[in-house]
């Protein structure tokens, strides 16, 4: 998490990172000749079954934060005690989407 926040992904230990953070953010971003790039870059270095595998995650986690963030869900106290220290070394608590909770 440090490395996405911190912008050092190069050295976070995980094969193709950068790859997959630059498809990651293609999507999210709106940008279509963005995506097409990062899309095609993604196929050609780790395979088609990288891509859609990848494409699903992405999918499944946007759409599940965005109904959370839709109808309210508010932290778990416990998970929001947990999860503190992550949260603040992250700066996840400066997001929009946690002003409100």
């Amino acid at each position: 998490m440090t490395a996405i926040v911190g912008g050092n992904i190069e050295n976070c230990g995980i094969p193709d990172a950068a790859l997959l953070v630059a498809f990651a953010e293609a999507v999210i971003g709106g940008d279509d000749a963005r995506l097409n790039t990062a899309r095609r870059q993604l196929a050609a270095t780790l395979g088609g079954d990288a891509l859609v595998d990848s494409a699903a995650v992405i999918s499944a986690f946007n759409g599940l934060d965005r109904v959370a963030d839709a109808t309210g869900i508010q932290i778990e106290q416990a998970k929001a005690t947990e999860t503190a220290e992550i949260r603040a070394a992250l700066g996840i608590d400066e997001f929009s989407s946690m002003r409100n909770r």
